[in-house]
């Protein structure tokens, strides 16, 4: 079939990619088949390390901290935003084009810090499904930690059938740990006037900041910063094709940017919905220093119910985050070292650290929170690199950020860098 000059110009407004169509502006049925990316980029943002540092905070110091949450997430939209948008301008994730655009050495080293952040947010999975398994069933730790290691392996086998299987698998799981403590926050009521006080921000000393951190970290997955740039070429078509104009980028970016806002907001309304939890029950009680005594605490105060909703939503927690997790492993090596490694034999490393807190008899509500301060400590690292691919007018085209885009990353790296910064000079200094 030949085209005509004039169908011919306007044919890149009309397709993406092939044979799939754009979607059109205007009409739901255009804009929902394009949600999905960020759904499972935002259970990464409800895994059980946040479970452990939110009720931790909470119980420690009220509504102090939930002004935390609030700024992290945030932040979270901001990053997942700017990510989602380098997958789609560019065809290609951030690892890939870290390892294209930076020296060897660095790319070495940028892979390095990013499975040691694999490692540490496994921990985090891993632990919180086994201690889910032994509230509800009485089973094991070290038990329970193989247990949700295949089922995240079987959930990540949905992905052989396309992305929306795994995505609807994903997105469910999120919706029931949404449900569950929406169901305990009806029973814990809300004191307005602490969540007003809670936004003003403020610390209560060096704990305060250590659980701000760890807050921090467990919200602002570097992993998923990774991995949602990898989900966004193959799920919205050929978009560096639709891309080249800017009715094309609209259309794109309009969806992108509601997904991301729905899941985020989602995410985000969980996370503040445990810290208020924590804040109206645990208040000055030890009963939130382990997950195992939120299970007990919730049940004493608000009956059996809340506490089965709690450890369903731990448990839907770790078995959902650990796959995502060793997808993001995954993303990580073929990007930054063009490698390839079964997932089976992935899992088992990754693994190894968790299994050892269990079978030693470490304390995993301690294990959780310190595994989300090093998530912390590995945000810079993948943040940086992001901002500054996605500020390249060359890589980036008509998609490059506005000026006030790239300040905002820069204003939220600075925070990030400088709060680690803080946490690690009080522990020098005693």
């Amino acid at each position: 079939m030949y085209l005509s000059k004039t169908e011919a110009a306007v044919l890149p407004t009309t397709l993406v990619g092939t044979p799939r169509r754009a979607p059109e502006p205007a009409g739901r049925r255009r804009i929902w088949p394009l949600l999905g990316p960020a759904f499972v980029a935002a259970v990464a943002y409800v895994d059980p390390g946040n479970f452990a540092t939110n009720f931790s905070g909470g119980a420690a110091f009220g509504y102090t901290l939930l002004w935390v949450i609030v700024a992290a997430n945030l932040m979270a939209m901001l990053i997942q935003s700017l990510t989602a948008k380098l997958g789609l301008a560019t065809g290609r994730d951030l690892a890939t084009l870290c390892r294209e655009r930076l020296p060897r050495p660095v790319t070495w080293g940028l892979w390095v810090q990013a499975e040691a952040v694999a490692i540490a947010t496994d921990l985090a999975e891993i632990v919180g499904g086994a201690v889910a398994l032994n509230l509800l069933f009485g089973v094991p730790l070290p038990i329970g930690g193989l247990i949700t290691a295949v089922v995240a392996f079987l959930l990540l086998g949905a992905q052989s059938r396309g992305h929306r299987p795994f995505e609807r698998v994903i997105t469910g799981l999120l919706l029931v740990i949404g449900l569950g403590f929406g169901y305990t926050l009806v029973g814990s009521g809300v004191d307005l006037g602490g969540m007003a006080g809670g936004m003003v921000p403020s610390f209560d000393g060096p704990e305060s900041l250590v659980l701000a951190t760890g807050i921090l970290g467990a919200t602002v997955m570097p992993h998923v910063i990774y991995v949602h740039s990898a989900l966004t070429p193959g799920r919205y078509g050929d978009s560096v094709t639709a891309g080249r104009t800017a009715a094309g980028r609209g259309r794109l970016l309009k969806a992108q940017r509601l997904d991301v806002l729905l899941a985020m907001g989602l995410a985000g309304l969980v996370n503040a919905a445990m810290l208020v939890i924590a804040a109206q029950l645990f208040t000055g009680s030890d009963d939130a220093g382990t997950l195992e005594g939120v299970h007990a605490g919730l049940g004493d105060q608000l009956g059996s119910g809340a506490a089965i909703a709690f450890a369903l939503a731990l448990l839907a927690s770790g078995f959902a985050s650990s796959s995502v997790g060793t997808h993001a492993g995954q993303v990580v090596m073929a990007g930054f070292l063009r490698r390839h490694i079964p997932v089976l034999a992935r899992r088992l490393i990754t693994l190894a650290p968790a299994l050892a807190v269990l079978v030693l008899g470490g304390d995993p509500t301690t294990a959780l929170v310190w595994s989300q301060v090093v998530l912390s400590f590995g945000i810079p690292f993948a943040l940086v690199p992001l901002l500054w691919l996605t500020a390249s007018r060359d890589l980036m085209g008509g998609w490059v950020n506005r000026r006030v885009t790239t300040i905002a990353g820069s204003v939220v790296a600075a925070l990030i860098i400088g709060l680690n910064g803080h946490l690690l000079l009080g522990f020098v200094l005693g």
